[in-house]
């Protein structure tokens, strides 16, 4: 049986792969319980230090909320009908973790953009930390075109990730941009061609996961945290994770295989 959200492990790193590509990816009931599950699985395990977030196919990296069953669901359109339907509408951390959204996730995630990128999809890429698209790649947030609006976390996500404008004009105009057009306003770190997006992300993910893991989280839930908040609060946070991070093992081992010319050995601990 092929299951529609994929969770596989290699070392350190975690990969998630929204694997419907008969329907461009468009998340179902099954799949947010089931990618909500995997983040899970993700963010509890201390031996993964990174996830790659992707969808099969070259067409593809998320079109949205499946409009059949999702959607409708969501609005009342349409009553549960099996054991995914109940799930989504009784755990509210299914969209919560399903969305990296509201859910306590400072582990790094990078998205794997390998094709068009919409609605849900969009959103679900707001929650990642970095992301590496496909030259052939397209976003968008087309909600205002069907009298709806992007209710995962877009309104309050892109206008931190791009400017105001860039933002709105994304959010009010409800049309796509190309991969090239998102590199420019920041909102992917690199474009490469289809068959690189997979192979440097890995790289990047194996890059992030030889570093201090607790470092790693630290800056990462330090940054979110802050958002935000005044300088003073801000500082406050930087001090609480100072300490928390220097009286690791992990920090003696770090300067130590540096004055020892050797890799160092992290723990996590």
């Amino acid at each position: 049986m092929t299951l529609p959200i994929t969770f596989q492990c290699h070392g350190a790193i975690a990969t998630i792969t929204l694997n419907a590509p008969q329907t461009r990816n468009a998340l179902t009931p099954e799949m947010l319980c089931r990618l909500s599950d995997a983040v899970k699985a993700f963010a509890g395990d201390p031996a993964l230090r990174v996830a790659i977030i992707t969808g099969s196919g070259d067409r593809a990296f998320c079109a949205g909320g499946d409009l059949a069953r999702t959607i409708p669901l969501l609005s009342g359109e349409r009553a549960p009908t099996d054991e995914w339907d109940h799930r989504l509408l009784s755990d509210h951390e299914i969209l919560a973790a399903s969305g990296l959204r509201e859910y306590p996730l400072h582990k790094p995630v990078i998205a794997a953009i390998n094709g068009a990128c919409m609605a849900a999809g969009f959103e679900l890429m707001l929650g990642t930390d970095l992301r590496i698209a496909a030259e052939h790649a397209v976003f968008a947030l087309p909600e205002v075109k069907r009298a709806v609006i992007p209710f995962a976390g877009s309104m309050v996500r892109l206008p931190r990730q791009v400017s105001y404008c860039h933002a709105m004009e994304i959010m009010l105009t409800g049309d796509a941009l190309a991969a090239d057009e998102a590199y420019r306003m920041g909102l992917v770190n690199r474009v490469v061609p289809a068959s690189q997006v997979m192979p440097e992300a890995l790289a990047l993910a194996e890059r992030i996961a030889r570093n201090g893991p607790l470092a790693v989280q630290a800056v990462k839930r330090t940054v979110i945290e802050s958002s935000g908040v005044s300088l003073i609060d801000g500082y406050r946070l930087e001090n609480e994770r100072k300490r928390s991070v220097l009286s690791s093992e992990d920090a003696r081992e770090g300067p130590r295989a540096f004055l020892e010319k050797r890799e160092p050995h992290y723990h996590g601990r």
